[in-house]
């Protein structure tokens, strides 16, 4: 069998998993672990990326694939006999965007581990992809960070909205407790091996720092699990009873908009928001979660009071800080620019990077690697509204490089003048918009 018939067999058989969860939003599944086959495993191999760093064995993708047969079979067989036994993750701790000083931890699973990851998260999402809410927007296949945006920018701008609940959750991936989202895996799962595996991937622990630390709670954010198992998690303790419980309840219209644990509730009527700031963390309290209570907001936001004079709030929610504003033609309608603290976040990481490559790279090298840095930045926060910052950050980009070029040694590299020639010659990308923020949402 060839790798595009392998991969086809094992896409059919989860796409036969997610009809039958959609047919029966009831139904339970109890024979899983059959998934695990030589060309499923194998086919998990060949995705994995071959420049991601290692886990505490060592192992890299080229090494593991130069006796690959062998390793999946011997993979399988202690699978089958239950021999097989995840590996500690590997933490690394990486620098908060905005938060000098501040990090947030990354866990690196072994090479043999992310394979087997990778089957448990394509199980899980053929599972559970099908009942999923539409306010669920985080790591799900064909929905990304801009159709969140957009859903919640087109939604301020048909409906009548008065307040805005801006939800910080507290450590919200390192909070999830084990116990508590294997029973709510169990529901739906009833093959005992898989789920004892599920079990396994808990307990194997976190070496940080050569210690290893064992915990009942957190799914390790960089695991190939993690955003799967954490969606999970948020549908139960939050997008359903948002669904479910509280717009029953309320007087007007209410819209929750989730990007894994960034959350933005739009309420018709500010007695409804009240309510439900007030509810929350008692809701939050029976999954074992948390409000960041200096940082959750209730934020007024109604475009009639706009047209009255009376100043509303702002919220932010992606990296983008939501505001009313005037269109062309004299209209209130939502906008969106960059977040302040994130921009300039990004404009110190700028220096940070050509201070330590300005004297060890060619200024050729150096400049293709910022201009494919600034297209990176274009092509996230080119948005409707926000070409005005976006090339305010372009041009702070570009003022901090002729500085930082200036000191690859003791004379002075180039006037400003001498500057602009050379942009002439190896010019910049221009600041535009890649996401527009009229176009309806897409369906799913």
């Amino acid at each position: 069998m060839g790798p595009s018939e392998a991969r086809e067999k094992t896409e059919t058989k989860l796409k036969r998993i997610a009809e039958l969860s959609k047919q029966d939003p009831n139904r339970r599944f109890e024979c899983l672990m059959h998934h695990f086959n030589y060309e499923s495993l194998v086919e998990r191999f060949q995705q994995l990326d071959k420049n991601k760093a290692v886990g505490i064995d060592g192992i890299n993708k080229a090494t593991y694939g130069e006796n690959l047969e062998v390793n999946i079979q011997d993979l399988i067989a202690r699978m089958k006999k239950m021999a097989y036994r995840p590996g500690p993750v590997r933490e690394v701790l990486i620098p908060k965007e905005g938060k000098p000083g501040a990090t947030r931890p990354l866990g690196i699973s072994n090479l043999e581990d992310k394979i087997v990851q990778g089957m448990v998260q394509k199980i899980l999402e053929s599972i559970y992809e099908p009942l999923f809410l539409e306010c669920s927007y985080g790591f799900r296949s064909g929905r990304g960070c801009h159709d969140a945006i957009r859903a919640l920018n087109q939604h301020l701008y048909k409906n009548d909205v008065q307040t805005i609940i801006d939800i910080d959750l507290k450590n919200f991936f390192g909070t999830i407790g084990h116990k508590m989202l294997e029973d709510i895996l169990a529901e739906k799962i009833k093959d005992k091996r898989f789920m004892r595996y599920i079990n396994r991937m808990f307990r194997a622990g976190v070496l940080a720092a050569e210690e290893l630390r064992m915990s009942d709670e957190g799914v390790p954010q960089g695991s190939i699990c993690s955003p799967v198992l954490a969606n999970i998690f948020a549908h139960y303790a939050i997008d359903l009873w948002i669904e479910e419980m509280v717009r029953p309840v309320c007087k007007g219209k209410v819209a929750l908009i989730r990007y894994a644990d960034d959350a933005v509730i739009c309420c018709q009527y500010e007695s409804d928001a009240q309510r439900i700031r007030a509810a929350l963390p008692k809701r939050l309290a029976k999954f074992k979660l948390a409000l960041n209570e200096e940082k959750t907001k209730v934020v007024p936001f109604d475009k009639r009071q706009v047209g009255r004079g009376v100043k509303q709030g702002t919220f932010d929610f992606l990296g983008f800080t939501f505001y009313w504003g005037k269109s062309r033609a004299g209209l209130v309608v939502p906008k969106l620019k960059t977040r302040g603290k994130t921009k300039k976040a990004k404009l110190n990481k700028v220096t940070a990077w050509i201070k330590e490559l300005k004297s060890r790279n060619s200024l050729n090298g150096i400049w293709k690697t910022f201009r494919t840095k600034l297209n990176g930045h274009i092509q996230y926060y080119g948005v409707s509204y926000n070409v005005e910052e976006v090339h305010s950050f372009l041009r702070g980009a570009t003022k901090i490089m002729f500085k930082w070029l200036n000191r690859r040694s003791q004379r002075k590299s180039y006037s400003w003048e001498q500057f602009l020639k050379y942009i002439d010659r190896h010019p910049l990308p221009r600041a535009r918009v890649v996401h527009p923020m009229f176009q309806l949402s897409k369906g799913r």
